[in-house]
């Protein structure tokens, strides 16, 4: 029998071809799913739970303003929200059950507008109650800072308030899927099962937070215009009524 031995020519050329394969097979194999899923962000994907949240909160905190906007649900009702917020003040609209308020706070003034649905609420009723709702609505009314709806509302105000209540998660922190919010890719990160909540970090650029989902179906809340400016300015004098020391006893859950 005789043996075949290949040339040096042709065990180049089979050395070659075995480069060009596998060259092709590697690059089919990282089309197919091989692909970095960090790679273009800021790498906070790789971060264990607890690191992101830290890394989160901490981006949260250096920002001068943010937009809120979403649904809260707590024992005092369900409140929908669209705020702008920033480090000395805020404005936007709080919406509680059929009656929808405006809220402007610029440092310690805070500023209501309601239409007289809300006003109507009065606990004397009847003629007071009318009288003040004809007063009042559609018209800006300062709260005074001793009056109980004062603390009440301010807080939908307080950037500092919001934050730190949307941002702290229960339980052991595990890490969840990607996602995208607006557009943004993200990273999930997840409290204790059932009320520990879940938040979306984004991760293209600053690692802001984006989406809170409040846990035991506490609602749902989206973060927006992180950084970004906006004109807190006092209500024109005609556009303002001054009720006195203390406003009618009305409940935004009511």
């Amino acid at each position: 029998m005789t043996s075949f031995v290949p040339s040096v020519r042709a065990r180049h050329r089979t050395a070659s071809l075995a480069v060009v394969l596998c060259a092709g097979l590697t690059a089919a194999l990282t089309a197919c799913g091989g692909e970095d899923p960090d790679e273009g962000t800021n790498g906070i994907g790789k971060l264990s739970a607890p690191e992101i949240e830290k890394k989160a909160q901490a981006a949260a905190d250096s920002a001068d303003a943010v937009r809120l906007a979403g649904t809260l649900v707590s024992k005092g009702g369900t409140y929908k929200i669209d705020m702008r917020l920033k480090n000395k003040g805020g404005a936007g609209s709080v919406t509680a059950k059929n009656s929808t308020f405006a809220l402007l706070r610029i440092g310690d003034e805070l500023y209501l507008k309601a239409d007289a649905g809300f006003w109507s609420h009065d606990e004397k009723g009847g003629a007071d109650g009318a009288s003040a709702a004809d007063k009042l609505q559609d018209k800006y009314v300062k709260v005074p800072q001793d009056d109980p709806t004062y603390k009440q509302l301010s807080g939908f105000t307080d950037k500092k308030v919001l934050l730190d209540g949307l941002l702290t998660l229960h339980g052991k922190l595990t890490k969840g899927d990607r996602d995208k919010v607006a557009g943004v890719r993200t990273v999930q990160i997840m409290g204790g099962e059932g009320e520990g909540g879940a938040l979306d970090v984004s991760l293209e650029g600053k690692p802001y937070p984006l989406r809170f989902a409040r846990g035991g179906g506490g609602g749902v809340v989206t973060l927006a215009d992180w950084g970004k400016d906006f004109a807190l300015k006092a209500p024109a004098e005609d556009e303002t009524v001054d009720y006195g020391k203390q406003l009618p006893k009305t409940s935004p859950s009511s």
